[in-house]
Parts: C-alpha cells; sequence; structure tokens
C-alpha cells in the first residue's frame, strides 16, 4: 500500500505541473496563434484553465492527505508541505476569485466582446493578475517537481 501511496504522490505532481506548463505555455499560445477568432480561443482556453485548475485542487488535496499521513504534526515543519498549501491557494484564489470575476466582465459587455466594451480594462487588468499568478504557480509548481523527492523521505 505505501508504493501505491507514493506512486500516486508522483503521478498527483506530475499530471499538476505538467498539466500547468502544457496548458498555460503551449496549448493556450498555440489556440489563439491558430484559430483566427479570438474570443472562440479565449473561451476553450478558459475551459482548459479551469479543467487544470480542478486537476490542481483535486492533486492539492491528496498531495496533502499523503504529506499529513506521512509525517503527522510534524508536517508543519516541512518546506514542501507549504509550498503545496500555497500552490492550492493561488489555485483557489484564481479558480473562484478571478475566474469568475472575468466571466461575469464578459457576461456584462454582451452582446458586445468583452475587449470591445467599456469594461476592457476592467477585463484586462484582471487578467494581468491572473496570468501573473499562473506564472508564480508554474514556477512553484518547477520547485515542487524538484523537491517531490523531500516528500518520500
Amino acid at each position: 500500500m505505501r508504493r501505491l501511496s507514493e506512486a500516486l504522490y508522483l503521478i498527483s505532481i506530475t499530471v499538476w505541473v505538467g498539466g500547468l506548463w502544457a496548458i498555460g505555455y503551449m496549448a493556450a499560445p498555440v489556440l489563439f496563434a491558430s484559430l483566427g477568432d479570438r474570443q472562440l480561443a479565449g473561451m476553450v482556453a478558459g475551459k482548459l484553465f479551469a479543467l487544470i485548475g480542478w486537476v490542481g485542487l483535486g492533486s492539492a488535496a491528496w498531495l496533502l492527505v499523503f504529506l499529513v499521513l506521512r509525517y503527522g504534526g510534524q508536517v508543519f515543519k516541512r518546506a514542501i508541505f507549504w509550498l503545496v498549501v500555497l500552490m492550492a491557494l493561488l489555485t483557489a484564489a484564481s479558480q473562484f476569485g478571478i475566474q469568475p470575476l472575468m466571466a461575469q466582465l464578459k457576461l456584462d459587455a454582451m452582446p458586445r466582446e468583452v475587449m470591445e466594451s467599456v469594461l476592457r480594462d476592467r477585463f484586462a487588468a484582471w487578467h494581468g493578475i491572473s496570468s501573473i499568478l499562473y506564472l508564480v504557480q508554474s514556477l512553484l509548481g518547477l520547485w515542487l517537481v524538484i523537491w517531490s523527492s523531500r516528500g518520500l523521505k
């Protein structure tokens, strides 16, 4: 059973961080470069970002359970625990705060595209904040990959 839980620990990190990088830095740019309709590209990219957000929250939940079971009360002294907590908080902030706000701005702009409406500046500001949080998450994810063996010791 120990080997299975350790394998799931490593798979969770791989899926979460790999997904962050694949979607954010490969799939989304290709969508915008390939599709002629930026609104369609944004909609598809938004669905991919929402998907990886849920994957991240699920992965974080498993990683935190794994670490708590592995280290008990000593888990709070482990940097890898706090790294996963920070990544989970950033994911939750994006998933439940920023993304719904951006979706509401798009709805409020209807029937126009948000970037052609008076809400353009607000949307662009929140999109920038979202992008910065995503970059921070991605870099923390690399750190998590590098430190993944620390969770197994």
